[in-house]
């Protein structure tokens, strides 16, 4: 098989929009599965909308396949700022967990009820505070938590972007 950093634009955008659909798949598998399901938080939530939204500038990327430098750096630019905002939730969270017991700040609201009750602005706000039920750790592998690696994988799949936009072709 090839380098996929080698690889056309539209292949590794394609690649980037698959890498999307697997995570959220798990994330989803994770919560909707028979046993020990795992109820995701607010920031767990946002998370999920960062990748989709990464997810979909992959898939906009692949399918359109500029060949011009300019759209290749649209859409570079463009998944820089989904993967960004990711990176900033995932950090937020990952910090949350990593928190002393004696300053995790205390539980809210149910997110579904803040959604109901509150404006958008007032709800990202509300949500990026974190709570105590964002800074609980229900899962691991390898060591590291599911904020922990949403964070990697916000990163690295950020980062791929960026080079498969950018590079010199």
């Amino acid at each position: 098989m090839s380098n996929p950093f080698r690889a056309s634009f539209r292949i590794q955008f394609l690649l980037g929009f698959l890498a999307c659909c697997a995570l959220l798949g798990y994330a989803f598998h994770t919560q909707f599965r028979d046993v020990n399901p795992l109820e995701p938080c607010p920031l767990c939530i946002f998370q999920r909308i960062a990748f989709f939204a990464l997810g979909v500038v992959f898939l906009l990327g692949a399918l359109h396949g500029p060949a011009k430098a300019a759209w290749r750096g649209v859409y570079g630019v463009l998944a820089l700022v989904a993967g960004g905002i990711g990176i900033a939730v995932a950090g937020r969270h990952v910090w949350l967990t990593h928190l002393p017991a004696d300053q995790v700040p205390s539980c809210g609201a149910p997110f579904e009820f803040m959604r109901q009750t509150m404006g958008p602005m007032k709800l990202i706000q509300k949500v990026m505070t974190g709570s105590g039920e964002c800074a609980k750790v229900d899962w691991t592998f390898l060591g590291m938590s599911m904020p922990a690696w949403s964070l990697l994988c916000l990163v690295v799949l950020t980062l791929f972007a960026v080079y498969a936009a950018f590079r010199r072709r």
